[in-house]
């Protein structure tokens, strides 16, 4: 219980009057166990003649019980200031030898709340010019006064010897963003370091196994593209990368601060003029020098870029729907309208997306919308306004799957109100279905007057099983495939016949040794051999077919 200073007081004021412990309680209706701690707190800060004991100026301290630990109290400092990783039972032990009779608990709780917990100290190191880089992201909330609220990604690239920074603001950090912000840095910078650091993201780190890192395998095909190797940091150590940690609190400070933007490419202008206006040339706290001095020295030991670029774009592949258009990343681009129905590769660059047709040739090229919802279309992709000649296309394509389908979609103009809409739709719905099953249903629609696309849809609902993923791959990938698995198969061979195939070569050997003892000059060959002598692993050691691939060579 808490005795307000006013209570306090008059508790003393009764007591120094000579008033009972009982009597003070009757009339300040507190308890008398209360009053006798108020009193025995002011005996001891103001009647003790301790000199270490406190001063009432302090206030109340809370008055400790003596305990059985307290004379082996100086044994109990020395073993955990010799042993600091001793345990709470080891102490026990060792004082019980000392005569310590308390509890356990006891020990325990002391041992808890004295053990000094030393943290390893952090120790700063340089390297040489050009030997390492680090990496990093940050994300930040920033109130745009046109888009408003919105959620950035602040990626950045330091040279660890000159503390040159590289950083750019995107939407996400995704595997194809942080690749094409690596090659921008690079490309900044005028080379790359020879190893960078990274902490455990999914782009640059899969897991870890029995303590080592599991690389991404792309992004180990992006770093030897350019040269350098990639050096996962252990968890929990973000002190490894203090180079690129800390400077994410100079762009809050400097960068962001008492800055408004308009728009995220609005933040991207200002990002680069105060990298090269101000984070360039500033006096660092730790070289005394400024980063762009330094990058002079350290840009001879950078590695080259590559003449080539790495392609970072990713591909998807999306089908064109009844309307033209494909869907990616919540907005719809439109496709000429003759790919409806396909499966078609997608490329997705930095700021554009382009269409390709089945063959992998250009068909169309949007400008990658950075919203949601939104719909993309050109006017060279709609259909023809000459009302035949939509039809004869439309007829031309029904051709392809038989008779039977050119049936179909005459049936299709007569009874459906919007016959050349409806026959754009079937044939989209057709391409998701084996041809056999798509025949079969056309044939049960004629038969029961089913015109129409969810008359069709249903029927092949009942008879049709739609196409897996591989199938609906352009003809030319479908072809490659299929050589790849219809390719020879090569027999293994039991461990006897490669027995025997040693046996003959070291018996062959033994023979030419012999032949060397005796001095005698090898035969000559005729050129007509000097092919076959100049392989004799390949002679000795055949493979299954070997004799089929000879009959052939002599017959050529």
């Amino acid at each position: 219980m808490n005795i307000d200073p006013l209570a306090k007081n008059d508790i003393i004021s009764r007591w120094k009057n000579k008033q009972s412990v009982r009597g003070i309680s009757r009339d300040t209706q507190i308890g008398r166990e209360v009053i006798a701690r108020v009193i025995r707190e002011h005996v001891a800060q103001t009647q003790s003649i301790d000199s270490q004991s406190p001063s009432a100026c302090f206030g109340p301290l809370k008055l400790t019980r003596t305990s059985k630990l307290d004379p082996f109290l100086d044994s109990l400092k020395q073993l955990l200031e010799r042993y600091p990783k001793i345990t709470a039972q080891r102490a026990f032990e060792e004082l019980c030898k000392l005569g310590y009779n308390g509890s356990y608990s006891t020990l325990r709780t002391y041992v808890k709340g004295h053990r000094s917990k030393p943290k390893a100290p952090v120790i700063r190191f340089e390297t040489p010019p050009g030997a390492q880089a680090q990496m990093d992201w940050s994300t930040y909330t920033i109130d745009f006064t046109q888009e408003g609220r919105r959620r950035v990604e602040l990626f950045s690239y330091i040279l660890g010897y000159s503390r040159r920074q590289y950083i750019c603001f995107t939407e996400r950090q995704d595997f194809e963003t942080t690749v094409r912000q690596h090659v921008a840095a690079f490309e900044h910078l005028g080379g790359a370091a020879a190893t960078c650091l990274y902490d455990n993201m999914k782009v640059v780190v899969t897991r870890w196994e029995d303590g080592q890192p599991v690389y991404n395998p792309r992004f180990l095909s992006f770093a030897t593209h350019y040269g350098f190797k990639p050096w996962a940091c252990e968890p929990r150590r973000p002190e490894t990368k203090g180079k690129v940690e800390r400077p994410f609190d100079y762009v809050e400070k400097n960068l962001l601060n008492g800055r408004s933007f308009r728009t995220l490419e609005h933040l991207g202008e200002v990002a680069r003029w105060w990298l090269s206006e101000k984070n360039d040339g500033r006096i660092h706290g730790t070289t005394k020098r400024t980063p762009l001095e330094l990058h002079e020295e350290e840009k001879p030991y950078l590695v080259n870029l590559p003449a080539i670029r790495f392609d970072a774009a990713q591909v998807v592949y999306r089908r064109v729907d009844s309307e033209g258009f494909i869907n990616y990343a919540d907005n719809r681009y439109s496709a000429p309208w003759r790919l409806i129905g396909q499966l078609i590769p997608v490329r997705i660059l930095e700021d554009q997306l382009e269409i390709f047709n089945t063959t992998i040739d250009p068909v169309a090229s949007h400008r990658l919308s950075g919203g949601r919802h939104e719909k993309h279309s050109q006017d060279s992709h709609r259909p023809p306004r000459d009302h035949h000649e939509q039809l004869a296309i439309l007829r031309e394509k029904y051709t392809h799957w038989g008779p039977v389908a050119v049936e179909y979609f005459d049936g299709i103009l007569r009874k459906c109100r919007n016959g050349r809409h409806e026959a754009q739709r079937i044939l989209s719905l057709l391409h998701g279905y084996p041809k056999k099953d798509g025949l079969a249903a056309v044939e049960r629609g004629i038969q029961y007057h089913a015109y129409g696309y969810q008359s069709l849809e249903r029927i092949l609902s009942h008879i049709g099983t739609p196409k897996p993923n591989w199938e609906l791959l352009s003809q030319r990938e479908q072809e490659a495939l299929q050589r790849i698995t219809e390719s020879t198969r090569v027999e293994a061979r039991s461990s006897k016949e490669y027995q025997q195939l040693i046996d003959r070569k070291n018996k062959k050997e033994i023979q030419g040794h012999g032949q060397s003892d005796a001095n005698e000059p090898p035969p000559k060959e005729s050129p007509t051999t000097d092919s076959t002598h100049s392989k004799p692993s390949g002679d000795d050691l055949k493979l299954p077919g070997d004799s089929e691939n000879e009959a052939e060579g002599g017959a050529a």
